[in-house]
């Protein structure tokens, strides 16, 4: 693989930054070239024209692929996204902390209070999510190649139900849309804005999406569009599926008040898009991603939140007039 010694390089250079981890692709590729070996080794004595191509490649369900490959391509994955998603939880806790809260962070992390590592280490971890993305398909192309099968593409779509598929991730999202905010403010430093040049917010005919480019092998647009209302998300949420829905939306697909919140919903409850259960109890709050769209659409996010403000206040009075009657007896 051509890509295999640029992204050992690309590993090399983030132990002495991020210290995050990788795949290790010298191992994998070890484990399909000891399939490749077994399976030959027991066609050694065909004699036909098909037993010579057929020992060119094994076959779609491969005891050596499947009892190893696979299961140690799938806890790469998830320390991989684990770490991702824990990194940019905390880096983006620090920059939306306000008053004391900000000052004791900025303090246990043993930093000085200003932007310009946020924005880098933001950005190291965006570009580590697209390099790992890539990093997948590779392999997965890899093994469907010596498979001569679609076996990779099928563990690709068992990733995504399991959610450690590092391009669903709703961190990202907001990494994206921080990294445009921290681009839009007033007093920002040159430093800091040459490193948002690939990353923007685009509305065409009326429809958003956040679009993401760092590597020319791989381009990340992310869809803004509830298609619950089919109206710009508001008061954005991410499902753990990766599909982002406007916070009422969500709370009325899980056929939860928004009083109990999404974490109450049902574990059958499914997202609206993909059918997918079990996808609410772990829904993040896009906070970045608010604050992007507040700025960029002022006009209808006002209007919009007027009306939710008033039936949010007709849901909380309904809830808390069945709970007292309940309690009452009545």
């Amino acid at each position: 693989m051509k890509f295999c010694k640029k992204y050992e390089e690309y590993l090399r250079g983030q132990e002495k930054k991020l210290k995050l981890p990788g795949f290790q692709f010298k191992r994998l590729k070890k484990i399909l070239k000891n399939c490749s070996r077994d399976f030959q080794s027991r066609h050694r004595h065909g004699d036909d024209v098909c037993s010579a191509i057929a020992v060119q490649r094994c076959p779609d369900h491969c005891s050596v692929c499947d009892g190893t490959f696979f299961p140690f391509l799938l806890k790469e994955m998830s320390a991989i996204v684990g770490c991702f998603n824990q990194r940019a939880q905390k880096l983006l806790q620090l920059h939306l902390a306000s008053g004391f809260r900000k000052r004791l962070l900025w303090f246990k992390g043993k930093r000085d209070s200003d932007h310009t590592f946020l924005v880098q280490e933001g950005k190291e971890l965006v570009n580590y999510a697209l390099m790992n993305a890539i990093a997948v398909r590779k392999i997965l192309k890899k093994y469907d190649k010596i498979h001569y099968s679609k076996q990779g593409q099928t563990f690709k779509s068992q990733a995504h139900s399991k959610h450690i598929e590092i391009l669903q991730s709703p961190w990202l999202s907001e990494l994206i849309a921080f990294h445009i905010n921290l681009k839009e403010t007033p007093h920002r430093s040159k430093r800091i804005s040459s490193v948002f040049e690939e990353c923007s917010l685009a509305i065409t005919d009326g429809k958003p999406s956040l679009t993401c480019e760092l590597f020319d092998s791989i381009k990340l647009d992310i869809d803004l569009e509830c298609s619950i209302c089919l109206d710009i998300v508001f008061d954005p949420v991410s499902l753990t599926c990766g599909h982002i829905f406007c916070y009422m939306c969500a709370c009325s697909a899980a056929s939860v008040t928004i009083v109990d919140g999404l974490k109450s919903a049902n574990p059958r409850a499914k997202c609206p898009l993909c059918r997918q259960a079990k996808v609410y109890e772990g829904a993040v709050h896009l906070e970045e991603l608010s604050i992007l769209l507040r700025r960029s659409c002022p006009e209808y996010w006002g209007k919009r939140l007027r009306t939710e403000r008033a039936e949010r206040v007709q849901q909380a009075k309904e809830h808390w007039e069945s709970m007292s009657r309940a309690f009452m007896g009545v």
